[in-house]
């Protein structure tokens, strides 16, 4: 059997990684060492638009399991040498997060998977002690894989945030705001935020790159953009003021922002992959577009 690359949220979370990151793969492939490799595209379910869409591209099997039920058995079965994880619990403040995924980086590990990227938070948010649950998470996460019980899976981690959820949220709900709007920026701290697509590119070109040993990339957008301007947004889209917002996910000091969360911290090694190009502005109009707004 040819070896695979594994897609966790191939369906549920394309939003996300929107155009697929199935489809990305299959293009980037080809004329590659992994042109061979099938890909793998995990969802619940199969008989979903999206999951049916994938199942005629050539070259990838759309595999309907649950990840949380991956176990190192499954992964040689199917022989599984590469993954991409953007599972809905790793993209929200949800308590299984860390659970889930530690548990299937055990698995991967024990069956020889050679690489995994996968989609974190804010390099700045990465931290033991930031107040979001979600970034400490995120921080177990990557501590586990930085140890040497884990040397020889080799892994990336990379991160993008969008607003655009919470107006889909207060437009179905005919304005009435339910949820507390999280931003990603204090109110005057530029951060380079990173589009969906760019994310979806670099995750694909990395996942059929020959050496990925070096792993933990710092990847920012090519635009800076604060916390109002991002707030400005998403009031003119929902056509009122926002009522509850945070800026949790990130530290205090606007200044640790600005310092770590910038275009110009992107490393050598992604420009050299896949130069981010989106820029906030039109990054929000993907988003809105891809959530039927």
């Amino acid at each position: 059997m040819a070896p695979a690359i594994l897609v966790i949220g191939a369906t549920g979370s394309q939003y996300y990684t929107k155009p697929n990151i199935s489809e990305f793969l299959k293009e980037e492939s080809s004329g590659s060492p992994f042109a061979g490799h099938r890909i793998l595209a995990l969802t619940r379910s199969a008989q979903g638009a999206a999951a049916q869409q994938l199942a005629t591209l050539p070259g990838v099997e759309v595999v309907e399991f649950p990840w949380a039920d991956v176990t190192e058995a499954w992964l040689r079965a199917h022989a599984v040498a590469r993954v991409f994880v953007a599972s809905a619990v790793a993209l929200a403040v949800d308590p299984a997060q860390f659970s889930t995924e530690s548990g299937f980086l055990v698995a991967a590990r024990a069956a020889g998977v050679e690489y995994v990227v996968r989609i974190s938070t804010t390099a700045a948010n990465v931290r033991p002690d930031c107040d979001a649950y979600y970034a400490r998470t995120h921080c177990a996460i990557e501590a586990m894989l930085g140890s040497s019980a884990f040397e020889k899976l080799k892994w990336t981690s990379l991160a993008f945030f969008t607003a655009g959820l919470f107006v889909k949220k207060v437009r179905e709900a005919g304005g009435r705001q339910d949820e507390l709007l999280r931003l990603i920026g204090n109110p005057d701290a530029p951060v380079g935020i990173i589009d969906a697509d760019d994310i979806g590119l670099i995750a694909a070109r990395l996942l059929v790159c020959e050496d990925p040993s070096a792993h933990h990339h710092v990847v920012n957008g090519p635009e800076y953009i604060t916390g109002r301007q991002m707030l400005a947004m998403v009031e003119q889209q929902i056509g009122a003021p926002v009522r509850r917002s945070s800026t949790k996910m990130c530290p205090r000091d606007g200044a640790a922002v600005g310092g770590e969360a910038l275009a110009s911290t992107t490393s050598k090694e992604i420009l050299e992959i896949a130069a981010p190009q989106s820029t906030p502005a039109a990054s929000w109009v993907k988003v809105l577009k891809a959530l039927e707004m």
